[in-house]
């Protein structure tokens, strides 16, 4: 597939395709409180960190968000157990502040649904990648969200995170690709996501009765989600890898 990568600070006029543009992610994860405050924030507030992809007849078929931040600074250094959460509200608060950034955190490569299986989202994570470079940082940091770890939502990430090949190159495909990319893994981000809802917004995100106490297995989700019938309510708390990018 011949693709063209750009920025919306580039090409400020494919904002609505770039928008428009169908995906595969679960409904449950686009109603993470955090995400639903800020993620759609990033094409207009930080458009040189929301780049694109077009193929050769000008569609989109990929997108990749990114937002700077400041990590060494008090009350920070480490990357958090909130992870994907906590870096969104991390970014945006640098950002109403004037902090000055000192790393970029990737947040999300997406491809849509009928460019999937071309590569696309390798040549995405390494555009990110080129992006800080070009922009004076030394690195890309992760929260990664590995994309067969639903098949195994009861295996602790900590264990799952981990497994190797042969090779030595994680046995998760999108771990994988960051690996090549020459990402390591720094930890475990615990309590990357959290979603809360009434059963009534779980059944409708998930088509599942929600009727039973304690651990449901949802399509999609990498760990289950605890459900509370008797309080009428469910909570889902994802887990992610922080991967390192040094440029």
């Amino acid at each position: 597939m011949d693709i063209q990568v750009s920025s919306l600070a580039e090409r400020p006029d494919r904002l609505p395709a770039v928008l428009d543009m169908a995906d595969t992610w679960p409904e449950f994860v686009t109603n993470d409180p955090v995400g639903t405050s800020h993620y759609g924030r990033i094409p207009t507030e930080l458009p040189d960190y929301a780049l694109f992809a077009e193929d050769e007849h000008g569609r989109v078929v990929a997108h990749a968000y990114s937002v700077p931040f400041a990590l060494a600074v008090e009350g920070r250094r480490t990357l958090p157990a909130r992870g994907w959460d906590q870096v969104l509200t991390w970014a945006f608060a640098d950002l109403r502040r004037g902090t000055r950034p000192d790393t970029v955190s990737a947040v999300s490569v997406t491809v849509a649904p009928h460019a999937q299986g071309h590569g696309l989202s390798s040549v995405m994570l390494s555009a990110m990648r080129d992006n800080a470079r070009a922009r004076g940082f030394s690195e890309v940091v992760a929260p990664v969200r590995p994309n067969a770890k639903h098949r195994e939502p009861h295996t602790p990430m900590t264990e799952y995170a981990h497994r190797v090949r042969t090779d030595g190159l994680p046995e998760d495909p999108w771990l994988r690709v960051h690996a090549r990319a020459g990402a390591t893994i720094d930890s475990i981000a615990a309590a990357s996501m959290t979603v809360t809802g009434s059963l009534e917004e779980w059944r409708r995100w998930t088509g599942l009765p929600f009727d039973t106490a304690g651990d449901v297995d949802v399509p999609g989700a990498l760990a289950p989600v605890h459900c509370e019938p008797d309080r009428g309510y469910a909570v889902y708390v994802e887990p992610n890898v922080w991967m390192r990018h040094p440029l």
